[in-house]
């Protein structure tokens, strides 16, 4: 199912557990800790003397004035809280003496102590009494074993001098499985907080939670997955023209899908088409892991091999700068490459040598020049150098080269010199520029929009030997290239795709001269 990717389970989760997480802190705050705990808090801590150095200023009249041991003193209210779950008796108190808790207040000494409590719990004055331990000594304020239930209080509040404000106070005892411990208030003079600690807890956790969830959002990639990932090794050769798609192509597939590795090995579509043929021969069963491109369609007579039709490529006459002809007739090109035209000015061009700068046996560019534009083959080979006629009785220079590069490398720097290549780089190429057929210009947006004729283009295939199973990394490799993500690359090297509403009208048309249609 769509909706079951690794995406939305991680959402959801995060969702859920933010739902879970404020339940369980909700749980927390009214069940959890199940043991008895006895919590204390200062809610006042004020001076009531002049020598008492709390950084306040203070005025004192009447009796605060007039008494003994007024001018440093200070008052403390003390609450003391059952803050768990469970009730506290009088037997849960541990320690060995009467007395329940202690309270120590340093570097002071008690005066004076007077209980209070809420008016519904006027029962635990009756525990107040020297009796069951209530009294003070020097710092030492002992407390009565006061039964608390949940939520009960008293609070104490204590005359003290000979120290300053915000000295220690500690409270300390034995609670039978339980503790007691210095809680969280404000003050009577403060503010109290808005939020509990469970509930800004709670707060945060949703707050994480969306904006986790916002940040998938944001970042989240849009682009759909390639289609039908698969594992394994794939070999791609054949044609030369057409092997930079195929190597772009091939590291965006390895990188979209984890555990494909693809070697791009070009040697010319003729040789490649042998290649797999070689390799379907040899297998025992099935199709070997390997796909030839071809520059057009595969020689007759090899019916093993499964054509699959990638783009229109165009190719291009190219011819030095120094030539400033701009445009051929197809009979022109016909004549020169029959070595007819020995020098340019006999086709209205500069006074120059004709030399013809042409490609090796293999060449899938080669042979659509061939079968798209001449109509038979070219002439034999007559220099090395593509400079000097080896050839004595040659009526003109005519040398091949095995690669595009060179071709171009060539031409560009021969005066007089005319090749062939793909248009996407004859239009790049510095020193050259490409030539006009009959008028057509080598144009892809002209051929696909179908306002020109122009001759020299031809299908671009994918072969394979048999049909490859479809859960094989060659048939997910060929629709990645045909229908995915492939096709934006084609486009970016000057080809048509044929998955395209053109493409398909252009592709599904003879690969034979348009001329013989």
């Amino acid at each position: 199912m769509d909706w079951l990717n690794a995406e939305n389970v991680v959402a959801v989760g995060t969702a859920v557990l933010g739902i879970v997480a404020s339940g369980v802190m909700v749980w927390y705050e009214r069940r959890v800790p199940r043991r008895k705990r006895i919590g204390y808090r200062v809610q006042m801590d004020n001076p009531i003397g002049d020598d008492v150095r709390s950084g306040r200023p203070n005025r004192r009249l009447g009796l605060f004035d007039e008494a003994p041991g007024m001018a440093d003193a200070t008052l403390v209210l003390l609450r003391i809280e059952n803050d768990g779950s469970q009730g506290i008796a009088r037997d849960d108190y541990t320690g060995p003496e009467r007395h329940g808790l202690t309270a120590v207040f340093t570097d002071r000494t008690i005066r004076g102590v007077s209980v209070t409590q809420p008016t519904d719990t006027d029962h635990l004055m009756d525990h107040f009494t020297a009796d069951r331990g209530f009294g003070y000594e020097d710092n030492t304020l002992r407390i009565p074993r006061v039964p608390l239930n949940p939520r009960e209080h008293f609070k104490l509040l204590v005359l003290l001098s000979g120290g300053d404000v915000g000295h220690g106070i500690r409270l300390y005892g034995g609670i039978r499985d339980g503790v007691v411990h210095p809680n969280r208030s404000a003050t009577p003079d403060d503010t109290p907080p808005l939020f509990s600690r469970a509930a800004r807890l709670i707060s945060v956790l949703l707050t994480l939670s969306v904006i986790t969830l916002a940040t998938m959002v944001v970042v989240r990639d849009d682009t759909p997955p390639p289609i039908g990932c698969e594992r394994g090794t794939l070999t791609l050769t054949g044609s030369t023209a057409f092997a930079p798609v195929i190597r772009e192509v091939a590291r965006k597939y390895e990188s979209d899908c984890e555990g494909a590795h693809l070697t791009v090995d070009p040697h010319g579509s003729t040789a490649g088409i042998r290649e797999l043929t070689a390799a379907g021969a040899r297998a025992k069963e099935g199709s070997p892991p390997l796909v030839a491109l071809s520059d057009g369609p595969k020689p007759s007579g090899l019916e093993e091999l499964r054509e699959n039709r990638v783009a229109v490529s165009v190719f291009a006459l190219v011819v030095n700068d120094d030539v400033r002809l701009r445009n051929l007739s197809t009979a022109d090109v016909r004549r020169l490459y029959l070595g007819q035209v020995s020098n340019w000015r006999d086709l209205g061009g500069p006074d120059l040598p004709v030399i013809l700068v042409s490609r090796d046996a293999n060449s899938g560019t080669r042979q659509v020049f061939q079968r798209r534009v001449l109509g038979r083959g070219e002439i034999a080979n007559s220099s090395v150098d593509c400079l000097h006629k080896d050839d004595p009785t040659a009526s003109v220079v005519r040398c091949e080269l095995d690669s595009t590069d060179q071709v171009l490398a060539t031409v560009a720097t021969t005066p007089g010199a005319i090749g062939y290549t793909e248009l996407n780089v004859a239009d790049r190429a510095k020193g050259l520029h490409p030539l006009n057929l009959d008028g057509a210009p080598p144009s892809v947006d002209a051929i696909e929009n179908g306002t020109s004729d122009y001759p020299y283009r031809e299908i671009e295939y994918a072969y394979t030997y048999g049909r490859p199973p479809a859960d094989s990394l060659a048939s997910s490799f060929l629709t990645y290239l045909t229908r995915g993500t492939g096709q934006d690359v084609i486009r970016t090297h000057g080809h048509l795709p044929c998955w395209t509403p053109e493409g398909l009208r252009l592709c599904a048309q003879e690969s034979s001269p348009p001329g013989s249609r």
